[in-house]
């Protein structure tokens, strides 16, 4: 059975391209409707209930987040369609959810549609969704909440929560305050950039942590840190002199 998608974006010219795209390279997949601004896609998304949405964020006046905001519930898979927005990029990955930039490119296209297959296949709920809307509604003073998906599941965590995390090959263990360890198929780097605004520093290769929990810096082994939780955490030799800055701009 095809997969129902509405298409949204403002440049007709984009439109005729992705649907283009689309109709040449992914098979399976049902055009059912478009639209060239929030409210119309709206119209569009409560007429046909598609299963998937190619939204465009930057759209004059509304947004395509403002467009989710005005949706009672969101019960379709979204992909994103947009040029580089800083903000909006974050809040897309902090929710684990797909975005592809413009021009877009024909592999990453069908790669985004296959992971939204196999998400709808599962019959799952788009916490995703609701996770990208919590992030974006939230007050600057308010810590967000990060998507981690591993191989069971996709679990929400503040960043608060998160004690450190440690690279293991293209996957990142997350060490949590409760004790928790949660595996995730991501790379360290991805983590890294996400939470630097967070007070997270790279302390070596292999290392990401929240200076939050730092509670000495030890001169053993040329320096390291030691933890709320009693874990030690090496720092390279390059680094050093960066995290005893960091250090102390937090105190």
């Amino acid at each position: 059975m095809d997969i129902r998608c509405v298409l949204i974006d403002d440049e007709p010219n984009n439109l005729e391209n992705l649907e283009g795209m689309i109709t040449r390279w992914c098979p399976g997949i049902a055009i059912v409707g478009a639209a060239t601004n929030a409210g119309e896609g709206l119209r569009v998304i409560e007429k046909e209930n598609p299963d998937l949405v190619f939204l465009d964020i930057q759209m004059p006046g509304q947004s395509g987040f403002d467009l989710l905001k005005a949706l009672n519930e969101v019960t379709f898979e979204v992909i994103f369609v947009t040029a580089f927005d800083h903000y909006g990029i974050q809040a897309i990955k902090f929710s684990a959810l797909d975005y592809l930039l413009k021009p877009i490119d024909v592999t990453e296209l069908r790669q985004a549609i296959e992971k939204a297959r196999l998400k709808l296949a599962a019959k799952q709920q788009n916490l995703s969704i609701q996770n990208l809307l919590s992030f974006i509604r939230r007050s600057q003073k308010d810590l967000p909440k990060i998507a981690l998906p591993t191989m069971q599941e996709t679990r929400y965590v503040k960043v608060n929560e998160i004690v450190r995390c440690e690279a293991l090959d293209n996957y990142t263990r997350f060490f949590m305050h409760n004790g928790d360890k949660v595996l995730v198929c991501k790379t360290l780097k991805e983590f890294a950039e996400l939470l630097r605004p967070y007070d997270f520093y790279r302390t070596h290769q292999s290392h990401l942590v929240n200076f939050h929990y730092v509670k000495s810096l030890l001169k053993e082994d040329g320096g390291m840190l030691l933890l709320d939780d009693g874990s030690k955490i090496p720092i390279s030799r390059q680094n050093l002199e960066a995290i005893k800055k960091a250090l102390n701009n937090m105190t």
